[in-house]
């Protein structure tokens, strides 16, 4: 009776060391949105990566898409398994199409300040003669991605009320020209090579000005060869505050595994957290969310789409 019991046992513990390889995915699926260099985002991650390999057993790959949508289907379709920093705007186009795609994990929070939230703004070359936004009429004027929300949503709501219209009337003729130039990055390079007068991009606005703030696209110029671009822009424009963007995990994960990949994540953060922030592109951890935090940018979203806009 004994031997049965011990090979019972040994057996029971096959079965359970079987179950937990075969929850575990061989590859693991990291979205990374587009609209930055993407060499530097991919290098940025790459210790992600690591991590993950380590910690769970799998082959990390990072999806690393040229604009939001490629994220967003991803997640739809079960081609990326989790996101890090993702835009809200994107967010709740994934809520809007698929309510059940993805959990979230948590939100972005700035570790200096504990804020849960950034800012859209508009920016112009520091020794341009534009001051306020009112300056930039007639001009050329850039927009990041039709799923950012910072590089579109947020502005393109402001406008409507100030200016009337919308982005395919240039606000009622306000601007000579709206374009969008495809990310953050493209929209601040537009406005230093002279291809817009004014354009959007985003930042925590916390912190020290002549860093680029404590996260947002200007840490992230800096960073790669841009040292000094706080001298060569003007902020002109800033929007209400926006939620940070959420931390996701896709439900198509196994249902075994996705509680492992949630607390791999968080032990990234804790843990590895120099990492963490080079992959959030600031000084942030995460700090807990629902989707109820999203409902005012999923409400936007969700207009934009009766409109004929997504």
């Amino acid at each position: 009776m004994k031997k049965v019991a011990t090979l019972t046992a040994l057996i029971g513990s096959l079965i359970a060391i079987n179950a937990a390889h075969a929850a575990t995915p061989k590859e693991l699926n990291l979205g990374i949105l587009g609209g930055q260099n993407a060499t530097q985002q991919i290098g940025d991650n790459q210790c992600v990566k690591e991590f993950f390999d380590k910690e769970l057993g799998t082959d990390t790959k990072l999806r690393n898409s040229s604009d939001y949508s490629g994220v967003i289907q991803g997640l739809l379709g079960g081609k990326v398994d989790m996101v890090l920093s993702m835009s809200p705007s994107s967010f709740a186009s994934v809520v809007l199409e698929d309510p059940k795609a993805v959990d979230v994990v948590g939100i972005a929070v700035d570790d200096k300040d504990n804020s849960r939230g950034y800012h859209s703004v508009v920016i112009v070359k520091a020794d341009s003669p534009y001051k306020k936004l009112e300056d930039l009429k007639g001009k050329s004027f850039g927009m990041a991605d039709q799923d950012s929300t910072s590089g579109y949503l947020m502005p393109d709501q402001a406008f409507k009320k100030l200016f009337g219209g919308n982005v395919d009337d240039k606000y009622k003729g306000f601007f000579g020209s709206v374009t969008f130039s495809g990310g953050h990055e493209q929209d601040i390079l537009g406005v230093l090579n002279g291809q817009f007068e004014g354009a959007v991009t985003w930042t925590s606005m916390v912190g020290n000005y002549d860093e680029g703030y404590t996260a947002g696209a200007f840490t992230r110029m800096m960073k790669m060869d841009q040292p000094d671009l706080m001298k060569k822009i003007r902020i002109i424009w800033q929007s209400d505050l926006i939620p940070n963007g959420p931390i996701l995990v896709s439900n198509k994960l196994d249902a075994d595994f996705k509680p492992k990949l949630v607390a791999a994540i968080k032990k990234l953060d804790k843990e590895h957290h120099d990492c963490f922030i080079k992959a959030m592109g600031g000084t942030q951890h995460i700090g807990e969310a629902t989707v109820a935090d999203y409902q005012n940018i999923i409400d936007m979203k969700a207009s934009l789409k009766k409109d004929g806009r997504s």
